[in-house]
């Protein structure tokens, strides 16, 4: 019996980077480090929401995150500006590795579903505007119970919603948090370490398996134990 995907999507299918050109052209020096901090308060915020049960859709924790960089780098930028960078993390790319990745493992039997903090209907929006949509089953997202990952509550979620077992199903996602989120719940899990700088935390807990491409992942999987 072929295992159920859950693939992250911000950083590990879909590239958040891709807001760096359009920072370039608002801060110059400043758009790697702002963007660096962007991405992370934006994890950080959506983590305080859901400790304090406060949840808000992840495009508010993105937006907060925004204005708190502003603040931070002493960058003002008009409304026009912060509208379009909002609208960039609507359009952003996939990995090149993706495409080719995702339709192995389809045309393997795999089934493969989006699982995300951000909303239906953005991650849709951006599976579509990618061309990758046709090789997910569905969408998972933390709307359904408001509340975010690494929460036990979303990784039960995508197991009642997509009708898989635990112990069958795998969290792929570039980001240590979600894969010791899932692990500790009782998934297995793949860490796609996407550069070799990129830390994993030291908790004491290991991935199930570690890889650098999506396309490396089928024969990760069908790995003997």
């Amino acid at each position: 019996m072929k295992s159920t995907l859950a693939f992250d999507v911000y950083g590990t299918i879909i590239n958040t980077s891709g807001v760096y050109d359009l920072l370039v052209t608002f801060m110059d020096k400043n758009a790697k480090p702002f963007m660096d901090a962007w991405r992370n308060k934006q994890l950080e915020y959506s983590f305080r929401r859901g400790l304090m049960n406060k949840y808000a859709d992840f495009s508010i924790c993105t937006k907060h995150a925004l204005e708190f960089c502003c603040l931070t780098f002493q960058i003002e930028l008009s409304p026009g500006q912060k509208a379009a960078l909002m609208e960039e993390y609507k359009v952003l790319p996939a990995f090149p590795d993706v495409q080719a990745g995702l339709q192995s493992l389809k045309e393997s039997g795999y089934k493969i579903y989006a699982f995300s903090n951000g909303s239906e209907s953005a991650i849709s929006g951006l599976l579509k505007n990618a061309n990758i949509m046709e090789y997910f089953h569905g969408i998972v997202s933390v709307e359904d119970v408001k509340m975010f990952k690494p929460s036990p509550l979303v990784y039960a979620h995508f197991n009642k919603k997509t009708n898989s077992a635990i112990p069958n199903s795998w969290l792929i996602s570039c980001n240590p948090f979600d894969v010791i989120g899932a692990i500790s719940y009782g998934m297995r899990s793949a860490w796609v370490q996407r550069t070799p700088e990129a830390v994993f935390d030291p908790w004491g807990v290991i991935p199930t398996t570690i890889i650098n491409k999506i396309t490396n992942l089928k024969s990760a999987l069908e790995k003997p134990e």
